[in-house]
């Protein structure tokens, strides 16, 4: 076996590893949001008999951003986008397309609705879903423009965000397991039910900026080929 093979292989089984951990976040939030759209009291929660646009936006930013979670796994796959250049192109416009409906659905229920974390909750979310709407309109405008090399950078940002929500629910399962495995209240103050203890107040932020953080330095520290992103 080759080189590349080998290497292509190992990417691929990371990579369908790496689905088979997202799968059930994608599968949950898609469930629940078209649950929540066709009038599911209980997928709505406490937006139960709300038909305002707020909470119509968080329903969809749960179908379209348990969509991406998957979807954006298969832009990483580099032996894809060698073998395969038009299902890469193709995928990575409904990828982008997806990420913009997701940020948009996001930001209008913020706008209209707050979030229950407060100012502080509101601020990072903001933040968050302006970064994937700047990298959903980027990535895909870029590569159309033969800007192969930005955008293979914006594609790497967009990607990283596209997991984020993901990562959001991993951070707090792995703090609960370690934290308070057996009683809930054993998480207070560091966690609450409106989202205000320390731990929550971090995660407003640590879900997806050091994720970016790091992405910026593997960027840098990449050699550039315009030739792979074609």
């Amino acid at each position: 076996m080759g080189r590349t093979a080998l290497r292509d292989g190992l990417a691929l089984f990371g990579l369908a590893f790496l689905a088979f951990a997202v799968w059930w976040f994608a599968a949950h939030a898609v469930t629940r949001g078209l649950g929540a759209v066709s009038g599911d009291a209980e997928a709505q929660g406490r937006f139960a008999g709300n038909g305002g646009l707020g909470p119509l936006g968080l329903y969809l930013h749960m179908i379209f951003g348990g969509i991406i979670s998957l979807l954006a796994l298969l832009q990483w796959a580099g032996p894809v986008r060698r073998r395969w250049p038009l299902v890469h192109r193709l995928s990575g416009r409904l990828v982008a397309g997806v990420a913009a409906l997701t940020a948009v659905g996001g930001l209008t229920y913020i706008a209209l609705e707050g979030t229950i974390g407060g100012p502080q909750m509101s601020a990072g979310f903001t933040l968050y879903g302006v970064l994937m709407l700047v990298a959903a309109v980027q990535a895909p405008r870029l590569a159309m423009a033969g800007g192969y090399t930005r955008h293979r950078r914006w594609a790497v940002r967009l990607i990283v965000l596209c997991l984020a929500s993901w990562l959001y629910r991993v951070h707090y399962g792995v703090f609960y397991a370690i934290q308070c495995p057996d009683d809930a209240a054993a998480c207070v103050p560091w966690s609450t039910p409106e989202f205000s203890g320390l731990f929550d107040l971090i995660q407003n932020w640590a879900f997806y900026l050091p994720y970016l953080i790091l992405a910026e330095i593997w960027l840098r520290l990449t050699p550039n080929d315009p030739r792979k992103d074609r």
